[in-house]
């Protein structure tokens, strides 16, 4: 892939009960620093890519120590704007059993929330970028946020720089201010060749249902989203059965308009976090496609690197995907013995 991957999003810190307690059962808490499209950066950089971070943190000590991690990954932070206000967090208690996992945010009027689209030089930013990446997650945030989002999207498309989506529908996060979710959403995917979502991301963007089971519904809702957003030429989704909250089923699917592939289920058992797995996803798809022969659109390893890339995050406490090729060559080779 030519040039840097620009991620444009929120740092965020992520604020976890200990084990598998509930949030305020004990007095401390664990710290991992995160944030949706931070995550596919520091996939990307620990896979060699060239992966560059835009976001806004407050200047205190939180903002410095969140890009000081991220940095550590090998992304370049150079584009993150520092200025007064505060940094987004969440917490998080720890599903177990039968119990799911819970999220609360403390994310409003944060620095990034509240940095206005003009605060963003794009033309600079985006100087030999080769993609950009974004998620639906920003937009999210608020009004202010949604036009920031938007407009990175426009100037991407006006110099030439392909844009990838993740749809990642936050529901509590559009429902906590007047929000056009379907309006604001489709608008970004306008400007994608690379959408990252399922049937329901789809059936949310073009306000309608698609019947049948499986693979058929999401052939379905890929056709439609192709005809109703001319510039997408991929949509990359995964499909988890979850028995329990340490064992899960995910298989992955890719669908271009003429072609699609679907790989059999994987069981994830022994889950130590399941955060950022979409996340991981991205980023192996990316990596993936960037491997493929000829125009890189080889969608079967593609969609076999995300998968993998996806379980192994499953391993590994906090939000991002550490992992590289060859930990992606020994998943795929099946081998789980020690390796000395």
């Amino acid at each position: 892939m030519n040039g840097a991957i620009v991620c444009f999003g929120e740092l965020l810190i992520r604020l976890s009960a200990p084990g598998r307690t509930l949030l305020m059962q004990t007095p401390s808490l664990d710290l991992h620093v995160g944030g949706a499209e931070a995550n596919v950066a520091i996939g990307l950089a620990r896979l060699g890519h060239r992966a560059a971070m835009v976001s806004v943190v407050p200047s205190n000590a939180l903002g410095q120590g969140a890009l000081a991690a991220v940095r550590s990954h090998g992304v370049d932070t150079s584009r993150v704007i520092v200025r007064d206000g505060r940094m987004g967090l969440y917490f998080l208690s720890p599903g177990a059993g039968l119990r799911a996992s819970e999220i609360v945010y403390d994310r409003a009027h944060s620095s990034f929330a509240t940095a206005p689209a003009d605060a963003f030089d794009w033309p600079a930013l985006l100087a030999g970028a080769g993609r950009l990446h974004l998620s639906g997650i920003t937009p999210a945030l608020g009004p202010v946020a949604a036009r920031a989002a938007l407009a990175a999207a426009q100037a991407a498309t006006a110099l030439g720089v392909p844009v990838s989506f993740d749809g990642n529908y936050r529901a509590r996060l559009w429902e906590a201010w007047d929000s056009d979710p379907r309006a604001i959403l489709g608008s970004l995917v306008g400007h994608a060749d690379i959408l990252f979502g399922n049937h329901q991301d789809v059936a949310l963007l073009l306000g309608r249902e698609f019947g049948g089971d499986g693979a058929d519904r999401r052939r379905a809702a890929a056709d439609a989203a192709f005809e109703a957003f001319p510039r997408l030429q991929l949509i990359a989704s995964t499909a988890r059965h979850t028995e329990d909250a340490d064992r899960h089923r995910i298989a992955a699917r890719i669908d271009t308009r003429d072609a699609h592939v679907q790989t059999p289920e994987v069981l994830v058992s022994g889950i130590v976090d399941r955060i950022g797995a979409g996340d991981a996803f991205a980023a192996g798809v990316l990596h993936g496609l960037s491997q493929g022969a000829g125009d890189g659109r080889d969608i079967g390893h593609a969609a076999r690197i995300g998968l993998a890339l996806a379980c192994l995050k499953h391993s590994l406490p906090g939000d991002a995907s550490l992992f590289g090729q060859g930990d992606i060559d020994a998943f795929l080779a099946g081998g789980l013995d020690v390796r000395r």
